[in-house]
């Protein structure tokens, strides 16, 4: 047999903002009970029109093309395959039989097709659901006026609500916003029972003082037992709903008489955390989260069993320094599959109970999303490289993986991405244990540019997460996509710093009552290690971050010597700490930062860039969006006008629809446009915007 010479073509195309908005998103599978297909939204965006539409499409795990099932919703979504495997369940805002939904409803259809049967016309529609093991009825959530009763009362409510002339939000509640919205006025979220066939709805928490998460909540919040009868679920029994809370697991009896609904508590004691209840197969014993949180705040959730006869509960992940997430998945009666992030990716493991062994069942990257069914597992996961694509494995050779997609394929075809390498060195010096057997104490994933030679030098530029205990994963961001970095010329640093996750709990600790001082330390040794590259232009070096990483380019420029840096970009970014405690998560200041404002101001000034104005020399490009409670949009006009009342160069891009992330298509266009013009205005060789057209080979890093 005859060997082709032939070289493949050079890739001709860069990856662009443009072309991200051209790229299909697929969510989470759900698998049908024979694990023979696989259905999951998969979104689309119109960018003349500004607007994604998601619809539902099927997935053979066996083979074949993927098939789409729905086309008539603009935001089908959350699909769940009913145990009988005869229909599908879905949330989405339709318009049928002349009736418009204002809010997302309950929907079904077969598998095979046709016209998808509305299921609820719930007063404030349907967030989150999960189907009975009999197939025969729905558990859902909805927000509902806690002291009135009846369908008709919380439709008439509501209505009088949105009719009203006056627009105040008057609240005594401790969270009374989150992320980007006002938490509904005088409102709580319930859990709600559908029996599908009649369409019958009663509230299971009507008269009681039980609710779920106002702030955000989704079907890991609860869980229904096998045999129908029990329902199981977080809730937060303090008077004061707020974000630091504590939160039992109750278990409540199925019924629609209040007084037939026995209630038991199955996890609470002071200072634990307790989250995403899953019953076992056989109804015996529950799996959740469970955090220590009163001894130590960043404490995170560990695999806790809840033996439903004893109601003794015992946390069996405690020897492993990693943090499992929810969903928690029964694969059988000893074998957990849930994620984890491990060293900057996001694995799908299985976990054995008896041994308490934890072994992965598909490698990141990072999964974003599973399913598991009848000895079949299928997944959604991206990374550097890709963006999100769907695959599938039978759990008895899951080295043998099958791609179920393609959506993305012809698009980057022709798209030259640049090398990825992960990199550890000599960071802070701190408790934190060595992340390698060389001691290096920090990481860094590195960029190069598409078709990089070592011989020429490029301008650096870090891209800083957020969090601070979150990392910068093997992930395909589309708001801080790498590759869109690196098309440009840069080589891109993504450090994860001193406090970031997936390294282990003293590495994700180490910076409380000290933020600022590790994470630049970490920082700048990655910089030092990165100019004594020949190809890095030691005058050409930029920082730029968003969040946590904004909270750290603004405390770079006011603690690094003038000219490090030629400029930052600061993307929603904490510049106050006491300006910031009107953000939505102020309970956590104190904890974090080591006291209250007002208690030891010293303390909070000695962690907060506005403290350390006098010093900021560096020019500034400062973005926030005015819907960001998170960081509200406050903190990026201070940082903006107080570099303005010093004379260093800034610029503000502001956008009035925009929450902590750029989301709309023509704004986050906008948004790499105006990053990259800032960056182009102070490198002294401009790096190329506009890249050739034919990309030479790749050099191998050094």
């Amino acid at each position: 047999m005859l060997m082709s010479t032939t070289k493949p073509a050079p890739k001709s195309k860069l990856l662009t903002a443009e072309l991200l908005w051209q790229l299909s998103r697929i969510g989470p599978p759900s698998l049908s009970p024979d694990g023979a297909q696989a259905v999951a939204a998969v979104t689309s965006y119109d960018t003349a029109a500004n607007k994604g539409s998601a619809s539902l499409w099927l997935f053979s795990t066996l083979g074949g093309a993927p098939r789409r099932l729905t086309s008539c919703g603009e935001k089908d979504g959350a699909p769940r395959w009913s145990p009988s495997g005869d229909c599908i369940a879905f949330t989405a805002k339709r318009d049928q039989e002349g009736s418009k939904d204002s809010d997302a409803q309950l929907y079904a259809i077969a598998p095979d097709g046709g016209e998808a049967r509305r299921l609820t016309s719930v007063a404030g529609g349907v967030q989150a659901f999960k189907w009975f093991p009999d197939g025969k009825r729905i558990a859902f959530t909805a927000w509902v006026y806690p002291k009135l009763k009846g369908a008709a009362a919380q439709l008439a409510a509501l209505k009088a609500h949105t009719d009203r002339k006056d627009s105040a939000y008057v609240t005594e509640e401790a969270q009374y916003r989150y992320w980007d919205h006002n938490i509904a006025q005088d409102r709580v979220v319930h859990l709600h029972v559908l029996h599908v066939e009649s369409g019958e709805v009663f509230d299971l928490f009507e008269g009681g003082d039980f609710e779920l998460a106002r702030t955000e909540h989704d079907a890991t919040h609860f869980d229904v037992s096998p045999d129908n009868s029990r329902v199981a679920f977080s809730f937060d029994p303090a008077l004061q709903k707020r974000g630091d809370n504590c939160w039992s697991i109750i278990e409540m009896v199925i019924a629609k008489s209040p007084a037939k609904r026995l209630t038991k508590i199955l996890a609470q004691s002071p200072g634990w955390d307790h989250a995403a209840p899953s019953y076992g197969p056989n109804g015996k014993r529950i799996a959740c989260l469970s955090a220590n949180i009163g001894k130590r705040h960043t404490l995170q959730g560990q695999l806790t069993l809840i033996d439903l006869v004893t109601n003794k509960s015992t946390v069996v992940s405690d020897k492993w320094d990693r943090v499992p997430t929810a969903p928690l998945h029964w694969l059988d009666d000893e074998t957990l599959a849930f994620k984890a992030e491990d060293f900057a990716q996001n694995h799908l493991w299985q976990f054995d109970l008896n041994t308490q062994t934890p072994t992965i069942l598909a490698r990141g990257g990072t999964v974003q999303g599973f399913d598991v069914a009848n000895g079949v597992a299928s997944w959604i996961a991206d990374s550097m490289n890709h963006p999100v694509r769907l695959s599938c494995a039978s759990l008895s050779s899951v080295a043998a993986i099958t791609r179920l997609d393609g959506f993305n394929d012809a698009l980057l075809a022709d798209v030259a991405l640049g090398a990825v390498e992960s990199v550890t060195y000599k960071g802070a010096n701190s408790d934190a244990p060595a992340l390698n057997a060389k001691g290096h104490t920090a990481h860094m994933w590195v960029i190069y540019p598409p078709g990089f030679d070592a011989t020429q030098t490029y301008p650096l530029m870090h891209a800083i997460h957020g969090g601070p205990h979150a990392a910068s994963l093997d992930a395909f961001h589309y708001r801080w996509n790498n590759q869109v970095f690196a098309a440009q010329g840069y080589v891109v640093a993504c450090v994860n710093y001193h406090g970031s996750s997936s390294f282990g709990y003293a590495f994700l600790d180490s910076i409380t009552h000290r933020w600022g001082e590790l994470e630049l330390l970490d920082i700048e040794a990655a910089t030092d290690l990165m100019v004594k590259k020949p190809f890095i232009d030691k005058k050409r070096l930029f920082a730029t971050g968003g969040s946590y990483g904004g909270y750290m380019v603004a405390w770079m420029n006011g603690h690094l010597k003038r000219g490090r840096y030629a400029a930052y970009v600061c993307h929603a970014g904490c510049f106050d700490w006491v300006g910031m405690f009107s953000d939505d998560a102020w309970h956590w200041h104190a904890k974090e930062l080591g006291a209250w404002y007002w208690d030891d101001m010293a303390k909070i000034h000695s962690q907060s860039p506005h403290a350390h104005a006098a010093n900021l020399t560096t020019p500034t490009l400062v973005i926030h969006g005015q819907l960001d409670y998170r960081v509200p949009d406050a903190q990026g006009l201070a940082y903006y006008n107080t570099l303005k009342a010093q004379n260093v160069p800034a610029r503000l891009v502001w956008f009035p629809d925009e929450n902590h992330w750029i989301l709309k298509p023509a704004n986050a266009v906008l948004w790499y446009r105006e990053f990259f013009n800032w960056l182009s205005r102070f490198d002294a060789t401009p790096a190329q915007s506009i890249a050739p057209k034919k990309i030479a080979g790749k050099s191998k890093p050094t």
